[in-house]
């Protein structure tokens, strides 16, 4: 059943109205994530796809929650990359109707795992203007916009002029000459950065770490920050030991670093 977000998202007072209701389905602790927007072409080039799957999943690996429109293309490249675990797709249609039908599967995994959200009611069907505004949503949840590929005067592009507003970086991947044209305008004009390394930029959200059996809750947020020990102890205890003792830290030079 979906349930109403009773508490203020405070992402999005950037919006240029706050949403009068936001529905939900699943986990929504991810709100409390670290958060990117990932966004892009419908009909991606196979670079695109391949680097989507890459960014997103190494973004996720260093906890960070990945925000797309649950659309083909690039959304559901996104969300997938990402892991159903980890991404919230925000609904151009109510809660309860899985649109495009397409993306059925994706959609209901990650009301599983992740999280749905929406500004609808729980049955309504997605129109024109429906998609407008949860563009405006996809790019207030995320602390900064990523536009993998795009076309000039595509949805996208409209995400990129909501991003401008809310005063939000907006990235890039480098394309070819002739393809992705929106990007590359972007980039000529210089109102986008590029990506030209995932991983380097992956890291500026913090490590990922080797040990794949540490969740990804405060403690890992903090440790991501390489604490003063004395300060990772005040703040949990013992459990900087235990986590030292399982592999899932080390302590050098009086810091915490994740392995």
């Amino acid at each position: 059943m979906p349930q109403i977000i009773s508490e203020e998202i405070s992402e999005l007072v950037s919006m240029a109205s706050y949403p009068k209701n936001l529905y939900y389905k699943g986990n929504s602790s991810l709100l409390k994530r670290p958060k990117v927007s990932i966004v892009g072409s419908r009909l991606p080039t196979p670079y695109t796809k391949q680097y989507t799957y890459t960014l997103a999943q190494a973004l996720s690996k260093r906890g960070v929650c990945i925000v797309s429109g649950g659309a083909m293309g690039v959304d559901a490249i996104a969300h997938e990359g990402a892991g159903m675990d980890n991404t919230i797709a925000v609904l151009a249609s109510g809660i309860d109707v899985y649109y495009p039908a397409v993306n059925k599967g994706i959609l209901q995994a990650i009301e599983q795992q992740g999280m749905l959200i929406s500004q609808f009611e729980p049955d309504f069907k997605a129109t024109n203007w429906s998609f407008v505004l949860r563009n405006e949503l996809v790019v207030a949840l995320g602390e900064v916009l990523i536009v993998t590929q795009a076309a000039c005067g595509s949805g996208s592009m409209r995400s990129v002029e909501y991003a401008q507003k809310m005063g939000k970086k907006i990235f890039v991947l480098p394309q070819r000459l002739g393809e992705s044209e929106g990007t590359n305008k972007l980039l000529q004009e210089g109102k986008a950065s590029i990506i030209s390394n995932i991983e380097a930029f992956a890291s500026s959200y913090g490590n990922a770490p080797q040990n794949a059996s540490i969740d990804k809750d405060d403690f890992f947020y903090f440790c991501q920050q390489n604490p003063i020990l004395d300060d990772a102890v005040a703040k949990f205890g013992e459990r900087i030991y235990e986590a030292e003792l399982c592999g899932q830290i080390i302590v050098s030079e009086g810091r915490v670093k994740l392995i």
